[in-house]
């Protein structure tokens, strides 16, 4: 829905939710991946299963090429996590990672209700495990910090995309 898009990815506990409803609260294109795009379905086909697994989160890829190439927006920010992200993260102006340290991970899950992902012990440790080997998010894109306060991280991701606004990131 952009004339620019941007992906902000990272593990689950890292603030991608944080981040896009404070880019709405600003007024910016955000769109909640996670809520607005997401099924269970095999990464590679899109076919759904059936049963919620972590390694089925996956998008729409026809509703993010459809978003993506709307330009009803200046800028259109897409906010989750996706495991088929590789089937359309081309689509994208810019990607960023968000980041956190293991205890502050840790810290934030630990914050969650059993019923969300990452509330439970062995959802904490898959996502800790994700954390250190960083194989479920893009190997390319900007890397935020996002240990610091909401609005010092939204602020470097408005930053960098309107600093970028004549390239691709």
């Amino acid at each position: 829905m952009g004339i620019k898009n941007f992906l902000i990815e990272g593990v689950s506990g890292t603030g991608k939710t944080s981040v896009c409803n404070e880019l709405q609260r600003r007024g910016y294109h955000a769109i909640h991946g996670d809520r607005e795009l997401a099924y269970q379905g095999d990464p590679e086909t899109g076919t759904p299963t059936d049963g919620a697994a972590h390694e089925h989160h996956i998008w729409r890829v026809d509703q993010v090429q459809a978003l993506a190439a709307n330009q009803d927006e200046a800028v259109t920010f897409f906010c989750g996590g996706s495991r088929n992200f590789s089937k359309f993260i081309d689509l994208f102006d810019g990607v960023f990672v968000l980041e956190v340290d293991l205890d502050t991970l840790i810290r934030r899950l630990e914050e969650r209700p059993e019923d969300e992902w990452g509330g439970k012990k062995a959802e904490r440790e898959l996502i800790a495990r994700l954390r250190h080997t960083k194989e479920d998010i893009p190997k390319s894109g900007i890397i935020i910090d996002a240990t610091a306060p909401l609005e010092h991280v939204v602020d470097e991701i408005i930053r960098q995309s309107e600093a970028n606004k004549s390239q691709r990131l």
